[in-house]
């Protein structure tokens, strides 16, 4: 398939896109030295701040979020590829006010690499950090192994929870324990019709039939074992909600957030109407759904589908979630 995109020089696709976030939310966010994109408000932060990390391409993530109420430093890499430790220490470093820093890495190969050695440079610098790692993806391992576990949309809804504790001015121990048992208590099921393209190269992340979808594939094209015959809407939300049910073992008469995040080519129409099922399927299990977001959050460039995302909530992360916050593509 011949790729089509409005880019110029490949090798300048994160330099520049980056360039022009900057430039469209410059109320919000500037751009630093090493790919960082930094909250404005900043220099005032006098509580715990957060930094995090990423490839591009999965815009509007992770640098839409950048800005108050949620993240301080995010520190973006090449397309769908990770930063360099140094650029994390030096974010890291910039982004402590003294009262510690948050570091939220999605658990990917790369990302993992780059997040260990982050930790053991700011160790010997004795920076004032944890690590929180977000790994909810279902589909590639279970939870009994969760270390496995791929990082997707999950990320989001974690930078906003412990955006909200640092900004009622709980200590750095405090929102990653916040943190910690969200991530722990969420799940995602990513389902796929189409590939998407590299717009660097221009090679097919993934390659699916006429008539197939893979429910479980991973942010990149990885495979998720669960290529079948297209479904319609109403069984394919069925399906996801059964298996993220399950997993998280939720049961009657508890509370949930679910979030339906399109992957760059599915359409808002194709998203309400299985948002739409999911809450009519929830309620026939009286599972009630207290926050939710239909829409964008982490794309994988042109992809066909979307990531279905559900966590445990309780009344203290849900006044984490509905909190203030003022950021390029999530505000409250």
């Amino acid at each position: 398939m011949r790729m089509k995109k409005f880019i110029n020089d490949p090798e300048n696709l994160t330099p520049e896109l980056l360039e022009g976030f900057a430039e469209a939310h410059k109320e919000l966010v500037e751009l630093g030295d090493q790919r960082m994109v930094i909250n404005r408000k900043l220099p005032d932060a006098d509580r715990v701040t957060i930094v995090t990390q990423g490839g591009s391409g999965h815009e509007p993530a992770i640098s839409g979020f950048v800005g108050e109420g949620m993240v301080d430093i995010s520190v973006v890499g090449d397309v769908f590829a990770a930063p360099g430790p140094q650029a994390c220490v030096d974010a890291i470093r910039m982004a402590d006010k003294g009262k510690g820093v948050l570091y939220i890495v999605l658990n990917h190969a790369g990302d993992m690499l780059t997040g260990n050695l982050t930790m053991k440079r700011c160790a010997k610098e004795g920076l004032h950090v944890v690590k929180v790692v977000t790994q909810e993806d279902i589909a590639n391992a279970p939870r009994s192994n969760a270390d496995d576990r791929r990082g997707l949309v999950g990320c989001i809804p974690t930078y906003k929870i412990a955006g909200a504790a640092a900004a009622e001015g709980k200590s750095l121990e405090e929102v990653a324990k916040i943190a910690q048992r969200f991530a722990d208590n969420m799940a995602t099921l990513a389902v796929a019709v189409t590939g998407a393209t590299h717009p660097a190269t221009g090679s097919l992340l993934a390659d699916l039939g006429e008539d197939e979808m893979e429910i479980g594939m991973g942010q990149h094209g990885e495979g998720g074992g669960g290529r079948q015959p297209l479904k319609c809407a109403d069984e394919t939300a069925k399906i996801m909600l059964d298996g993220l049910i399950s997993d998280l073992d939720i049961k009657s008469g508890e509370k949930i957030m679910l979030i339906l995040n399109g992957t760059g080519a599915t359409t808002l129409m194709e998203l309400f109407i299985i948002y739409r099922k999911c809450v009519s399927y929830l309620k026939e299990k009286n599972i009630e759904i207290v926050a939710n977001y239909v829409g964008e959050l982490l794309t994988v460039q042109e992809q066909g589908g979307f990531q279905m995302f559900m966590a445990r909530m309780d009344d203290e992360l849900l006044r984490y979630w509905n909190a203030p916050c003022n950021t390029p593509y999530l505000k409250k």
